[in-house]
């Protein structure tokens, strides 16, 4: 399992409730297909909201990834890498408007596009990479302990000095 990026793995948690959340509870596959291909629409016409998780949606259902080691390397870094790079690993040559979207958004976005490539490989192969534990348990594990301790009881000197009429200047 290989760690990456926590952009990447934020993005893909985003994506994944964003699909849930189209699809409903009960399932609506109407809905999420409509959502789906208003989406690819705009992307293939050049438009389309600027947005990774946006972008990844319209490509979940349509692209095909051709080097799924390269990508896990690429999730390691959110905002460098070489977009053609990432491009050359997948494609969407299913059907002509998925190929429209896929060369329009490369065109016209493509660091957007790098990350929606990479943020809808992550969502899609889950069992590949791990994510940062960022509990508060986890957390808490690596506190040192510094902070200094305040007497619960003890007023601060920000509340104190509301009511010092000298302003705090003391002689």
């Amino acid at each position: 399992m290989k760690k990456v990026h926590p952009e990447f793995a934020f993005q893909s948690r985003e994506l994944e409730g964003q699909i849930e959340g189209t699809l409903g509870d009960p399932p609506n596959r109407k809905n999420y297909d409509m959502m789906v291909q208003a989406l690819v629409s705009e992307y293939a016409n050049g438009d389309g909201l600027d947005d990774v998780n946006m972008m990844a949606f319209a490509l979940v259902d349509r692209i095909r990834f051709t080097d799924p080691k390269g990508l896990i390397r690429e999730a390691y870094d959110y905002e460098g890498g070489d977009p053609a790079k990432v491009f050359a690993m997948a494609n969407c040559d299913g059907d002509d408007e998925g190929k429209a979207m896929y060369a329009a958004i490369c065109d016209n976005h493509p660091e957007l596009a790098r990350q929606a490539i990479v943020t809808a490989f992550l969502y899609k192969n889950q069992a590949r990479w791990e994510d940062d534990d960022q509990s508060l348990d986890q957390l808490a594990r690596d506190d040192e302990g510094d902070d200094e301790e305040l007497d619960e009881t003890a007023a601060g000197d920000d509340f104190t000095q509301l009511f010092d009429q000298d302003g705090g200047e003391r002689e």
